[in-house]
């Protein structure tokens, strides 16, 4: 019998550990990725074209059993292109939500998911109004483009905005939300509907990029875990989603606030490899093939730890009781995450002295 053939557009780490879960299961991989250094190609054949070139897409999902994506920043067009031969999954409209932020936010808002005060903004002659109704502070985003923390300016009082020059994209403008802490829920859901959350991760950025997840999250109950699932499971549905999902959160006074999605796996559950009954990428793989899912359980408590621009020394991480060391194979570069590291432990407590420990030694 000849292996199911899995699709990917994108080949950056994301798809490289798809494929790490996929292949134990007998999945072939493709990969289409604008470089041929692209990292996922160690494990499968690499097409090098854009993501939005319609021959590259053909021949990347003719035959195919599925196509999918590592990347939020596919484009909608290009994946929809791929649909003509191949289910995509999920389905594109995710794509254009995520990519727009002004969409992004009237989804929130039509589906009843708390979020902060916005406002669409064509142009700088529209900025003033604008920060009039959201207030200050605020940050200015662009509705298009933009990640890790790019695209963006922040505007804390009527100076910052009388400086404001040369912005005419067409952008939001969001009222700065004062957070006590930075959540995530990873959610999954099957080609029958089947619907599980893993549990809600608590996430620290520094210069708008990823750097530490903690799951479960500490201090989590059973009502900010039921609030979490129940934002994922709307937007799941109303997307007719399948795969993973991710929600990045804000919480608040114990409530809870949506920030944006990723219709992908998601860099706030690469704990899930070691610390969780089935990872988030095999499960983002047996939904989009329409398998039964696994379970989303935790096995003890986990942490991540981004590497950022450069690896830590290898035996250093490895003396570590329950670290796991991820390198990605790609070459070093300021602000580009070249690898993580999990621990895992049997309690909160280890699972913060030893993260303490990885800290320590990661650049």
């Amino acid at each position: 019998m000849e292996s199911p053939i899995v699709s990917v557009l994108g080949g950056g780490q994301l798809g490289r550990m798809l494929a790490l879960a996929g292949i134990p299961l007998g999945l072939e991989f493709r990969f289409l990725d604008p470089s041929a250094d692209a990292t996922a190609g160690a494990l499968g054949s690499l097409v090098v074209g854009d993501l939005g070139d319609r021959d590259a897409l053909a021949e990347i999902a003719r035959g195919a059993t599925v196509v999918t994506y590592e990347w939020e920043g596919v484009p909608a067009d290009g994946a929809r292109a791929a649909a003509a031969l191949a289910p995509v999954r999920p389905d594109p409209r995710a794509l254009d939500v995520a990519q727009d932020r002004l969409d992004e936010k009237q989804t929130f808002e039509r589906l009843g998911i708390d979020r902060a005060r916005f406002q669409p903004v064509d142009d700088r002659s529209g900025l003033d109004e604008a920060v009039r109704a959201t207030g200050l502070p605020a940050i200015l985003k662009t509705r298009r483009g933009g990640y890790d923390g790019k695209g963006q300016r922040r505007l804390d009082q009527a100076a910052d905005v009388a400086a404001v020059d040369g912005w005419d994209d067409p952008s939001i403008v969001e009222a700065v939300v004062l957070f006590d802490r930075e959540l995530s829920v990873l959610a999954v859901r099957g080609l029958d509907g089947d619907t599980r959350c893993y549990p809600l991760v608590e996430n620290e950025h520094r210069g708008g990029i990823l750097r530490v997840s903690r799951a479960p999250a500490p201090e989590l109950t059973a009502d900010l875990q039921a609030a979490g699932e129940a934002i994922a499971a709307k937007l799941l549905d109303d997307l007719d989603y399948v795969g993973v999902l991710a929600v990045e959160l804000f919480e608040h006074d114990g409530k809870l606030l949506a920030n944006e999605i990723a219709p992908r796996v998601h860099n706030s559950g690469h704990w899930t490899i070691e610390g969780a009954d089935t990872s988030q990428f095999e499960n983002h793989l047996r939904a989009v093939l329409g398998w039964p899912l696994g379970s989303t359980a935790p096995r003890g408590h986990s942490a991540m730890v981004n590497c950022i621009g450069t690896m830590p020394e290898r035996d250093a991480v490895l003396r570590i009781p329950g670290a796991h060391l991820h390198d990605y194979e790609k070459s070093p570069r300021a602000g580009r995450k070249l690898g993580h590291i999990t621990v895992t432990a049997g309690t909160a407590e280890e699972r913060d002295e030893r993260l303490a420990e990885v800290v320590q030694i990661v650049p």
